[in-house]
C-alpha cells in the first residue's frame, strides 16, 4: 500500500477540518458536538489511544489506519473547541509540535554532533529542561522522573515503570520471598481497612496491595497491564459464548445457571484454542 501524495494528505486533512467545523457550527451543526468541552472530550483521547495500540498489536493495517483516524479526530476536535472559545487553533497545535521537533533534534536540524542514542537522549532532556525553565540536574533526579511517569502513564503501567526505576537504583527486595511477604502484609492491611477504616484508608491500602502485586509481576518478568488485558478479553469472549447459546437475556438466569453456562463457555473456548 503506497502512501498518499503530500498534497492529497493535506487535502484530506483540510476536508476533516471543515467537517469538524461544520459539526461544531451553531448553524446546522450537531448538538452533541456543540455540547462538548475539552474536559468532556478528554476520556475519548485516552480511549482512542488505547484502540490505536490494540489495532497495532493486531497487525491489521485497515484497523490501524481507522483507529489512527479516530485519534486524529480527537486532536482536530479539541483544537476546534479551543478555536471556538477564542483560544488557539489547529495551526498553532501543528506549529508547536513542529518547532519542538526541530528544537529537540539539533543533530538533524542544527550543527550538534552526536555519537550515539545516549547523546541524543541527553540533548533532548537538556533542551526540554531549558524549555520549561527547569534546572537540568533536578530533572535527572529519580523523584522527578517517577513523578512524570505517574502523571503521563496509565496507573498500572506507571506502577511498573516506577517499580523498575526504583529497583535500578537499589530500592529493591533481596529475594522474591520478601516480595511475597510484603504482599501478605498488604493484603492483611487491606482486609483490616475494609473492615474498620474509612473509604480513603481503604483506597490507600488497595493501592499498596496493587503496587506490591505489580512488583511480584516484575520479579517474574510479567507485564501486569498485558495480563489484565488478556483477562478482560477472555472474560468478554466467555460472555459472548454464553450469549450465543441462550434464549433470553443473561439477567434472567439464576446465578447457578450462569455459572454452568460460564464453565461450558470456558471449556468450549479452550477446545477451540487447541484446534
Amino acid at each position: 500500500m503506497t502512501s498518499p501524495r503530500p498534497t492529497a494528505a493535506l487535502e484530506a486533512l483540510q476536508h476533516l477540518i471543515e467537517v469538524v467545523a461544520q459539526l461544531r457550527s451553531p448553524d446546522g451543526g450537531c448538538p452533541w458536538d456543540l455540547a462538548q468541552t475539552p474536559q468532556s472530550l478528554a476520556p475519548y483521547v485516552i480511549e482512542e489511544a488505547y484502540e490505536v495500540v490494540d489495532a497495532i498489536r493486531s497487525g491489521d493495517e485497515d484497523a490501524i489506519a481507522e483507529e489512527l483516524g479516530d485519534l486524529l479526530l480527537q486532536v482536530v476536535l479539541q483544537a476546534q473547541v479551543a478555536q471556538d472559545g477564542g483560544k488557539f487553533d489547529l495551526a498553532i497545535v501543528v506549529q508547536k509540535i513542529t518547532d519542538k521537533l526541530i528544537r529537540r533534534h539539533p543533530h538533524v536540524f542544527g550543527e550538534v554532533q552526536v555519537q550515539n542514542i545516549d547523546d541524543i537522549h541527553h540533548n533532548w532532556e537538556q533542551i526540554k529542561a531549558a524549555e520549561k525553565g527547569e534546572d537540568f540536574a533536578a530533572t535527572q533526579q529519580l523523584s522527578y522522573k517517577l513523578k512524570r511517569y505517574a502523571r503521563s502513564l496509565p496507573p498500572l503501567s506507571a506502577g511498573m515503570k516506577i517499580s523498575q526505576k526504583a529497583a535500578q537504583v537499589g530500592f529493591e527486595w533481596e529475594s522474591i520471598a520478601q516480595v511475597w511477604a510484603k504482599f501478605d502484609e498488604e493484603l492483611q492491611e487491606f482486609q483490616q481497612a475494609l473492615a474498620h477504616e474509612s473509604k480513603a484508608a481503604q483506597q490507600s491500602e488497595l493501592g499498596d496491595l496493587l503496587f506490591t502485586l505489580i512488583n511480584l509481576a516484575r520479579w517474574n518478568d510479567l507485564d501486569p497491564a498485558e495480563g489484565l488485558q488478556g483477562t478482560n478479553q477472555r472474560f468478554i469472549q466467555r460472555l459472548m459464548a454464553m450469549e450465543a447459546v441462550v434464549d433470553r437475556p443473561l439477567a434472567e438466569y439464576s446465578l447457578e445457571e450462569l455459572e454452568q453456562l460460564w464453565q461450558q463457555a470456558k471449556i468450549k473456548l479452550a477446545c477451540e484454542a487447541d484446534i
